[in-house]
This record gives structure tokens, sequence and C-alpha cells, in this order.
């Protein structure tokens, strides 16, 4: 039986991180919640559901998952797949078996799961999102020669190549500099479709100007960074 952990940065989303932890499958071994300094009572709900939480009072999503990994590199059976996917109920907790088949079957290393357009809910994505994952995943195929089509957080890695990434973005850049990580060390990947649906609450990023501009930033900056190296 593999060990699977399954990671989950958290802000403010009692309402939602129930319903996401009670539809993650059987198959995975830990449910690791990172309450990234919530106001509200998502830590105690996510411990009532069954998770392992975690606390990051540093506030940015790569903190968290920066959190989680180190986590899951001290326990005492070492994981063989790392999960990552978003506590706000947007994405099908159930379709982390199609996420982690590629890894599973040994035909990739990191998968993303894309949140294909004829699988979304309407309005669950923002313009500035659809707009954002194009520009971002364009300039990837014109620099890199990438085959990505989403920034998608629903995402599985086999765990050593997750170590050998080194990530460090701790805000807005965590996605992309894993995408261009696994493209400059030329890890085997693949993208499978998955649904999508409305996020339970607002948006901390994509629902915000501050937060959609400071996002655009920071992932236009890593992917010119890595084109000039």
């Amino acid at each position: 039986m593999k060990e699977i952990l399954v990671i989950i940065p958290a802000y403010n989303e009692a309402q939602s991180i129930g319903q996401v932890i009670s539809e993650i499958p059987d198959l995975v071994s830990e449910i690791i919640v990172v309450n990234n300094n919530s106001t509200d009572n998502t830590a105690a709900v996510a411990s009532a559901a069954g998770a392992t939480v975690l606390f990051e009072e540093r506030m940015g999503y790569g903190y968290a998952c920066l959190k989680g990994i180190n986590y899951a590199d001290k326990r005492s059976k070492t994981p063989q797949i790392i999960v990552f996917m978003d506590g706000d109920y947007s994405d099908f907790p159930e379709d982390l078996h199609k996420v982690i088949e590629p890894i599973l079957a040994g035909e990739a290393d990191f998968v993303i799961g894309a949140r294909d357009k004829a699988l979304r809910e309407e309005g669950s994505m923002t313009p500035q999102q659809v707009f954002g994952n194009w520009l971002a995943t364009f300039l990837m195929k014109l620099l890199f020669k990438a085959k990505f089509s989403d920034l998608g957080p629903f995402r599985a890695i086999r765990y050593e190549q997750l170590i050998a990434l080194e990530m460090e973005d701790k805000t807005y850049g965590w996605t992309v500099e894993m995408q261009l990580k696994v493209l400059k060390k030329k890890i085997a990947y693949t993208e499978v479709p998955v649904r999508y649906k409305k996020r339970i609450g607002i948006s901390k990023v994509s629902g915000t100007v501050k937060g959609s501009i400071f996002a655009g930033i920071k992932i236009l900056g890593w992917i010119f960074k890595y084109s000039l190296k």
C-alpha cells in the first residue's frame, strides 16, 4: 500500500474544509490541513473531520505548502506521493484517483489536475483566472516548449521529485514555480482533465483586485526569471 498524503493549505475555510476532507478517497494515508492564520474555526472543523492540523502563522500559500512538506519529511513512514488541493471545495476530491493514476502507472512523476473548460461549472473561474492561466501557459509553451494548459492547484507529485525541486516561493508563485522546476529538471509530467465548481466563500486571491495583481506579477516574475537561466 503506497503512502499517499494530501496537503491542503487553508485560510478561513471553516464552511468548506469538512466537506473537502469527507470526500477524499480512503486510499489516502493522511490528510494534512495547514491552517494559515485563520480567524475562523477552520482548524477545529478540520480536526473534527479527521485531518492532521498544522499551524502556519506566516501568511502565504507557499508558506503553508512548505509547512506541510516539512511535516511529511519528518514522518516515520516516507510518503510516495504528495497531493495538493485547495480547501474551498472547488475541486472534486474524489477525482484524486484520476490525478494520481499516471504516477501509480509509472507514466509520470508529476500530474496537474487541469480544469478543463468542458468540465468547469460556469462562473467557477473568474475572467482574470482564465486569462492568467492562458497567459502563463502560453509563455511556458513559447519559452520552454511546455505542454501545460493550466496552473491548477489540484496536483500530485512523487515525493522524491518534490524534494528535488527545492521549492521556495512563499506566496502566489508556488504553482508556477513547481511547474517551471519540473520543466527545468526534465521530470516526466502530464495533465488529466478534472471537474471544477464554484468555491464556497470568496477567493483570497482571484476574488480581490489586489490579490489578482500580486499573483499575476509573481507568476510572470517566475516565468521570466527562468527564461533567463
